[in-house]
């Protein structure tokens, strides 16, 4: 019983964590004068993906490392399908073409470098691990020429944000909060698979992809509702580029970890869907409400076939 108390505080303390995190980060963002598309792709994704991070790496530290492979990949497929579908169901999401052109590509071009990796040896190393983490080191460059590009292009308004103090307390308590819940959820997370006889790629796939990634469904949910499409859909594609960069090449320099085939199938899937989306949008420089919908559906598919393989 203590188990399912520990996922829920788990889960608890990952979500208010990453909360604290967003509202610290966002604000020194904005106090910045940087626009909601570099926000939500940078600051905002590497908040809401902390708790895939903190999972993944407790996983690894753990033996689990199974585990955390799953947990990026359908962390990534949910964030795509159930994040992405969720806002454009409730209002469509405007694609710039800047963003089909560059930082969707980059989404897919990063699972593909993952099932390469993974496919050649079965094993994501140490020197795998820094091999993502150099190209997630190139990414976060480029993201800074592109924010200081765009904030000599504003104003000199100043946004209203949090106080500096309030920024720095909330950073520090949402990442406590984060690294503890992630601690608790790969505990009890395992413990239940073994006790119903699962496998840790399934309990990865599914309820802990789903509670790591519930930041970011609400912070897209809360992004879509204001009218800040830019900053929810940056959100999804930018910490799909930060689970499987940043969070994969650190658990690897960690401690090595074997791949499956499931995780390769996964990850095929995950770069099958990302292309389909990428079209969605393509096609209208939108992703409506009806394309929402649909993703939605192909996610329900997805997770029939995941429970009965």
């Amino acid at each position: 019983m203590l188990d399912y108390v520990f996922l829920v505080v788990g889960f608890a303390l990952l979500i208010k964590g990453a909360d604290f995190f967003v509202d610290g980060s966002a604000s020194v963002a904005r106090k910045l004068r940087i626009p909601g598309m570099i926000i939500g792709m940078t600051i905002v994704a590497m908040g809401t993906s902390a708790p895939e991070c903190a999972v993944s790496v407790a996983a690894a530290l753990k033996g689990s490392n199974t585990m955390a492979i799953s947990n990026v990949v359908g962390s990534n497929i949910f964030n795509l399908m159930v994040v992405c579908g969720a806002c454009a169901a409730f209002a469509p999401l405007p694609v710039k073409e800047s963003t089909m052109k560059q930082e969707f590509p980059l989404s897919i071009l990063a699972a593909v470098l993952l099932w390469v990796i993974g496919n050649q040896s079965m094993l994501i190393g140490r020197t795998d691990g820094l091999i993502l983490l150099g190209v997630f080191a190139v990414f976060l460059v480029w993201m800074v020429m592109e924010a200081k590009k765009a904030r000599n292009q504003a104003g000199e308004e100043e946004i209203a944000a949090l106080k500096g103090w309030q920024c720095l307390l909330y950073i520090i308590v949402g990442l406590g909060a984060i690294v503890a819940g992630g601690d608790f959820v790969v505990d009890s997370a395992s413990a239940i698979a073994a006790s119903f006889g699962l496998s840790p790629t399934l309990i990865g796939l599914t309820i802990v992809a789903f509670g790591t990634s519930l930041p970011e469904l609400v912070t897209s949910l809360v992004a879509a509702r204001k009218g800040e499409t830019d900053m929810a859909l940056g959100n999804v594609i930018g910490s799909n580029i930060f689970n499987i960069l940043l969070v994969l090449g650190i658990a690897g320099a960690v401690s090595p970890m074997e791949v499956l085939m499931e995780n390769l199938i996964d990850d095929i899937i995950l770069i099958g869907m990302s292309a389909v989306v990428w079209m969605f949008a393509w096609r209208r420089k939108q992703i409506s409400r009806f394309h929402g919908v649909l993703m939605l559906a192909m996610y329900a598919g997805y997770m029939g076939y995941i429970c009965t393989r």
